[in-house]
């Protein structure tokens, strides 16, 4: 999968948070919210090709988290991103 265009990570009001920028990417009905994990992922694969096992093992080695547990959440963050359409899959 791979981050699509036109979606960049921004600081606002002391919270990260995907902007959507250009008319093709507008959708005002969804604001999307990362937390510090989330957004050190995003930062990590921000337009590369990725899969869920390249988001756990960026986990691992930033966080004291077991494979396992990483993969979990990579995957389910990984759906989370293509629900919303900032990845394509």
């Amino acid at each position: 999968m791979k981050a699509k265009k036109g979606f960049n990570l921004r600081e606002i009001c002391g919270e990260q948070m995907i902007v959507a920028e250009g008319k093709e990417n507008i959708d005002f009905s969804n604001i999307i919210s990362m937390n510090e994990s989330s957004a050190y992922l995003w930062k990590a694969v921000a337009g590369k090709e990725f899969t869920p096992n390249d988001l756990a093992q960026l986990l691992t080695d930033r966080y004291e988290v077991d494979l396992d547990t990483a993969l979990t959440d990579a995957q389910t963050l990984a759906g989370q991103w293509i629900k919303a359409g900032i990845v394509e899959p």
